[in-house]
């Protein structure tokens, strides 16, 4: 996924997978070194975002400058997380969303820690509220999206439900990510589980795939190559009007534009919100980190306004700090999930892995 459009989390393993290099030279042990501890080293996904002026806010604040590691997609980057705990190539760890909490959890990668402005944030978000194991820092919707273009050209209402996508007019319209290798793509695996029900999703995806679904790796091809409605899209010539990504594209859309459209329906692109699914993405302090202090003060940080307030410009997802504003473009262009699918933690950790294979025999085979 594109750093500009971002939560995305890209892929998210839930098979084992290869684990690229760390995008970045030296760990946490060299920055140590080299400026008596005064290096924060956080280790996050390809997808983290974050404007220099935060950043040398932080710095004021606290001493500390941050080093970024970026390992790649979501699931690769805590794949690495789990491999190297041994080791931990950094002391902060950020990108693990609630459909790999559990993975992440049962590996003990984190070490507890209570955060400072944690009362802050809205209950539906603390998912480890017992241990403080993890700190929730952004939340998003995994929704289809539609091109707006192509639906007026060929006078068709674009899908709103889930039961839409696999009516004959749709038949052939939509692309998706792999559940097995990207987060969106999980995402909208575990919306359909949430919808149907543990024996009813597969059927629905059998409709699916008989109605002409198509599935790529991940979110940036879907996305930027794939999907009709995208800049990207468009100048790739892509041919599939229908896309799971998030319901804060159509903003990153607009963002930019020589000329902004006057209202969301004007947009490139919308948001079909009845097909989305709720992530919340975690911050934790990795065990056995070397610059603790420097990690829980960052994660302190992560939960302030102004770290808040810049996540949505810079990683298009919303903050989970109840006193933290929204940016018009969000507000003007963003859809309103009002009643987005749900699973709860635990369910996801008992059946990820099943459900996926079980995915993955009906819409790959």
């Amino acid at each position: 996924m594109n750093t500009t459009l971002r939560r995305a989390l890209g892929a998210a393993a839930v098979t084992a997978l290869a684990v690229p290099a760390l995008a970045a030279c030296g760990g946490s042990d060299e920055a140590k070194e080299t400026d008596g501890g005064k290096t924060v080293t956080l280790v996050s996904h390809e997808s983290f975002v974050v404007s220099p002026d935060v950043l040398k806010e932080f710095t004021a604040q606290t001493g500390y400058k941050v080093k970024t590691l970026k390992s790649g997609d979501a699931g690769r980057a805590v794949n690495q997380a789990i491999l190297s705990k041994s080791h931990p190539q950094g002391d902060v760890f950020f990108g693990v969303d609630n459909t790999l909490l559990s993975r992440a959890l049962d590996n003990g990668i984190f070490a507890p820690y209570e955060a400072k402005g944690l009362d802050r944030v809205a209950k539906e978000f603390r998912a480890d509220d017992a241990e403080h194991r993890v700190t929730p820092v952004d939340s998003g919707d995994i929704c289809v999206n539609y091109d707006r273009a192509y639906f007026t050209d060929h006078k068709l209402a674009p899908p709103k439900t889930f039961d839409d996508l696999v009516k004959p007019e749709y038949k052939g319209l939509l692309v998706t990510e792999n559940a097995a290798t990207s987060s969106p793509g999980l995402a909208f695996q575990l919306a359909t589980a949430a919808k149907y029900g543990d024996e009813g999703w597969q059927d629905y995806w059998k409709k699916l795939k008989d109605n002409g679904v198509e599935v790529v790796d991940g979110w940036e091809q879907a996305y930027n190559d794939r999907f009709s409605g995208s800049a990207a899209g468009r100048k790739a010539k892509g041919d599939r009007p229908l896309v799971v990504s998030y319901a804060s594209s159509p903003p990153a859309e607009v963002q930019g534009m020589k000329q902004p459209p006057k209202s969301a329906d004007e947009a490139p692109t919308g948001v079909a919100t009845g097909t989305c699914f709720r992530q919340t993405e975690y911050a934790g302090l990795l065990k056995g980190a070397k610059n603790a202090e420097g990690g829980k003060a960052l994660l302190d940080f992560l939960l302030s306004k102004r770290f808040q307030e810049d996540v949505p410009l810079s990683m298009y997802v919303k903050p989970v700090v109840t006193d933290a504003k929204l940016p018009e473009l969000f507000t003007k262009f963003g859809a309103t999930v009002d009643a987005p699918q749900t699973l709860a933690p635990e369910k996801i950790a008992k059946n990820r892995d099943q459900w996926v294979k079980a995915w993955s025999s009906i819409v790959l085979k």
